[in-house]
């Protein structure tokens, strides 16, 4: 494929553009794509995850107005700051997650639209974890049936919730 722009080098770059629902795809080659100033991997000035999670903590403060220098929030084990951490895109222990918690689920919540994981779990090591998924989606089927004031159904599923309990309390004692 040749250059969209100058028609002469072979195309190097693929940019997908998506603003306000519409989708547009470049194919340029890495002169034309410097010149227009889009970034180009690998380079120096080049995007990486790291770029991206910081512009993304940076948002925050962008959005609030914030004029102020961000509160200096430390890990009590190793001693990163917040504003280290924005700048690097990754934690220095594990204890940064939740030395900065308050400050992370906004950014999930922003990145991933949701704070608790969805998808699938491995048989072998996520058995609390599917307990408590089936409880809660039980739960909520079982509200929703208070709601429509089905309240047969809503009893059978109390049934099913509390029979799911006990068979957990068993499995972890």
């Amino acid at each position: 494929m040749v250059c969209q722009d100058c028609g002469k080098r072979p195309s190097t770059l693929h940019f997908t553009k998506i603003v306000n629902g519409e989708k547009s795809e470049y194919h340029l080659c890495e002169a034309c794509a410097r010149e227009k100033g889009d970034v180009i991997p690998g380079t120096p000035n080049g995007f990486s995850i790291h770029n991206l999670l910081s512009g993304l903590m940076d948002f925050e403060s962008v959005t609030k107005g914030a004029s102020k220098a961000p509160q200096q929030l430390r890990c009590d084990t190793c001693g990163l700051t917040y504003l280290q951490f924005s700048k690097l895109g990754r934690f220095g222990c594990a204890d940064c997650y939740t030395n900065f918690r308050h400050k992370l689920e906004p950014l999930l919540k922003r990145i991933h639209g949701n704070t608790s994981h969805n998808g699938k779990i491995p048989r072998r090591i996520g058995g609390e974890f599917r307990f408590k998924r089936e409880i809660n989606r039980l739960k909520l089927l079982m509200m929703q049936a208070i709601d429509q004031e089905e309240f047969e159904r809503a009893a059978q599923i109390r049934d099913q919730v509390r029979a799911i309990e006990s068979q957990w309390k068993r499995e972890m004692s």
